[in-house]
């Protein structure tokens, strides 16, 4: 599309046959490979995939902040961060600069960095650490600040807190012990 006329994806006219890659938006970037054999006309050899991820990888982590300053990008493949993968993931997932910058999900920008997003400004920033609040009427008392814990580490303690044992299988650990 032309600068300026901005269009989701879904609406653009794509040339398969020479398309090795192509990214979704949103808080993290996903990579999608053209894979011979996984999509319908597919053109990145099988036997070239993991090549292509990693030049992928070296060439993504080198792109520098708009003022040419680096910025703190970690681009990982799912399977190396996650016990399973379900569905369709993408086949390189990016933080750009630690989640300060997000991936646009539409085209016609007009250049690599949007200071808006797809919809406008984004003051909501997103980042690795988050916040959560857990109440148990057990254990009346002040707060306290939980370092070191993932997403998964919630689960666990609710089990308990219900008394439903937790699966050995299960990832995380109990929060609060």
């Amino acid at each position: 599309p032309e600068p300026g006329r901005l269009l989701p994806f879904e609406k653009v006219e794509v040339d398969w046959s020479r398309t090795r890659a192509w990214g979704a938006g949103g808080y993290y970037g996903r990579v999608f490979l053209n894979v011979r054999g996984r999509e319908p006309e597919g053109i990145v050899e099988p036997s070239d995939y993991e090549a292509l991820r990693d030049e992928l990888i070296e060439k993504i982590s080198a792109i520098p902040a708009a003022d040419g300053t680096p910025l703190q990008t970690q681009v990982f493949k799912p399977q190396e961060i996650y016990q399973e993968v379900r569905g369709i993931p993408p086949d390189l997932m990016i933080y750009f600069d630690d989640l300060r910058w997000r991936s646009s999900g539409s085209l016609g920008h007009g250049d690599i960095y949007s200071f808006e997003n797809d919809t406008g400004p984004d003051e909501c920033n997103h980042a690795e650490n988050g916040l959560f609040i857990l109440y148990d009427p057990r254990r009346p008392g002040g707060g306290r600040r939980v370092e070191g814990a993932q997403l998964m580490d919630v689960a666990p303690r609710v089990l308990e807190m219900h008394g439903v044992p937790v699966p050995e299988r299960m990832q995380g650990k109990s929060l609060l012990g």
